[in-house]
């Protein structure tokens, strides 16, 4: 088939590299005019500048941010998809408004995310940062490490990715325990974990890893009073979003010792910026926000924005959010 020209396909700031190069890409040519940006937007108008004439938009980077008054800006946009399952970078209430359909990529890495979020897991609880940094420095510290099988893993969301992060901490001997905003007795089954109150996970589980949605229920959902709760010597892995946990508790939580550490792969600030709290922290082990950046979870995203936009433009939208 021949591209339309009135499709103008944006993706505004592929930048750490996503889509750029993949064969994907391709696809997608043969449905409208792409116009692909290899470096972020330095400013707002040039954000608005580059996606001025989109009908699509592929955002392979949630740091570049689509509130009200930038889709204001956009009159031709009719779809959007992010390169994953949050959509955070959107208002969606927005969005909804102006009749903008918004879609992801729900489940197919969660696998890769998940085995992210174990091996943070394991490095935070085996100290490998901490002593890394201590030979590094030329000491021979002795420190106990954390021995998780018979240990009480808390799984906070599960959905594709929580419940693939229990099945691993099952998998090395670990007891599952869950919450969730919609827990069911089928997918306690499913997962064999048992839902409890949050605020009794916090107090009983020695690792508690995060995995849900950022919404509006969902930001500082693990506040002050929340890390005030959690069992002394717990683990925090997070590989949700950044404002799910607040970060100044969960700092001063770990200078006190009251927690053993913190495993992110997500802020509060990104790309996180020199001086921040967190990088004064011993105990923990930080990624980059790149828990699916994997060469297969890069094509399975890549294949999944490209789907996206091929099935908005056929007139069957799929994995629609709003």
């Amino acid at each position: 088939m021949s591209a339309r020209p009135d499709v103008v396909i944006v993706i505004p700031g592929d930048d750490p590299a996503q889509i750029q190069g993949s064969p994907h890409l391709e696809r997608l040519r043969q449905y409208g005019d792409v116009r692909l940006h290899t470096d972020r937007p330095a400013t707002f108008d040039e954000k608005i500048a580059r996606a001025r004439d989109a009908v699509c938009l592929v955002n392979t980077r949630g740091a570049i941010k689509w509130p009200r008054e930038a889709l204001a800006a956009l009159p031709r946009l009719r779809m959007a998809t992010v390169c994953g399952i949050g959509t955070d970078a959107f208002d969606l209430v927005a969005a909804r408004e102006r009749g903008i359909v918004v879609c992801n990529i729900p489940g197919k890495t969660a696998p890769i995310v998940a085995e992210h979020a174990f091996g943070l897991m394991l490095a935070a609880a085996k100290r490998a940062h901490f002593q890394t940094a201590e030979l590094k420095a030329g000491r021979w510290t002795r420190m106990d490490n954390v021995y998780l099988h018979g240990k009480t893993l808390g799984v906070v969301g599960t959905g594709a990715i929580g419940g693939a992060m229990a099945r691993l901490g099952r998998a090395i001997g670990m007891d599952g325990v869950a919450w969730t905003f919609s827990p069911t007795p089928a997918r306690a089954a499913e997962l064999d974990v048992r839902y409890v109150p949050l605020d009794e996970l916090l107090g009983t589980a020695d690792v508690v890893s995060v995995h849900v949605r950022l919404t509006p229920e969902s930001r500082g959902l693990l506040g002050a009073r929340e890390i005030g709760l959690m069992k002394p010597g717990a683990i925090l892995v997070n590989t949700a979003r950044g404002p799910i946990v607040d970060t100044d508790a969960l700092v001063a939580a770990l200078h006190t010792g009251r927690l053993a550490g913190a495993a992110l792969d997500v802020f509060d600030a990104e790309p996180l910026p020199a001086g921040h709290p967190l990088l004064t922290c011993k105990q923990v082990v930080l990624t980059p926000h790149n828990a699916d950046q994997t060469p297969e979870g890069m094509d399975l995203l890549n294949a999944g924005v490209v789907d996206n936009v091929i099935a908005f433009l056929e007139g069957r939208p799929q994995n629609v959010v709003v």
